[in-house]
């Protein structure tokens, strides 16, 4: 997915809406993710959903309708895909190894176990069934959605703004900003355990970047995404499978 250079040169506009791209995100997980936290699932549902609409839904309204853009949608680099699926494998396999012989047997996870138990029960995921259901469509779909806007939008409108890896390292602490939040609920404020999970997500987010300017694809950063974000939802499965048995185990 590509969109034709402009003809003018950058200007003010152009930088706040990136401003306002790599914020957005950041602020509405603070919304729904802590301000509402002891709202009922539904009002927590509500404000998800409409966020996300807002928050994929302009880059498509700016780039098209504003900046009235054509926007090309490009073949899979086979170049591209190997190394996103390479990178993806091998963050994945460190992930599984990380909780299996060192994070669950050193008690590391016992919070995040009891934050991501009471996130699953109050979604109303209580069946393997359903969390599955869930898994897939962030594995396959989300992931897209956030390469499409991180990748695609954010970064590729930074390109335009700065040097090249001054917009990789911003776009991906952009990136990472909202997963703090996000990290510290499970793993409680600025622990170590945060702030290691969160320079995790910025290096995946350097990777990505790189490799769509690279390969001028979103094919090999997405396959690469989707893997590691299997690889979450399966650490999200071992750490809530209780819930699924019968009696709550």
């Amino acid at each position: 997915m590509t969109n034709e250079p402009k003809s003018s040169s950058p200007s003010r506009r152009d930088a706040l809406v990136v401003l306002v791209a790599l914020v957005f995100p950041t602020l509405i997980t603070w919304v729904y993710f802590v301000l509402l936290a002891d709202h009922s699932p539904g009002v927590q549902q509500a404000a998800y959903g409409v966020s996300k609409v807002l928050q994929f839904g302009f880059p498509l309204f700016w780039v098209v309708v504003i900046c009235r853009e054509r926007v090309r949608l490009s073949w899979p680099n086979r170049a591209g895909l190997a190394e996103g699926a390479v990178f993806g494998a091998v963050v994945f396999t460190a992930i599984l190894l990380l909780y299996h012989f060192w994070l669950e047997p050193g008690g590391y996870l016992d919070k995040a176990a009891e934050e991501v138990r009471g996130k699953v029960a109050g979604f109303g995921l209580d069946s393997v069934a359903k969390y599955a259901a869930l898994g897939i469509f962030y594995s396959l779909f989300h992931s897209l959605l956030e390469e499409y806007y991180w990748r695609w939008f954010v970064f590729g409108q930074l390109r335009r703004l700065i040097p090249l890896w001054a917009a990789v390292v911003v776009s991906s602490l952009g990136f990472m900003a909202h997963h703090v939040l996000v990290l510290g609920a499970y793993f409680g404020g600025f622990s170590l355990a945060t702030v290691f999970f969160s320079l995790c997500v910025a290096v995946g987010g350097l990777f990505w970047a790189w490799l769509y300017h690279r390969s001028r694809s979103l094919y090999g950063p997405w396959l690469s995404h989707m893997l590691v974000d299997a690889a979450i939802f399966t650490l999200g499965y071992f750490l809530s499978q209780a819930i699924f048995l019968p009696n709550g185990g």
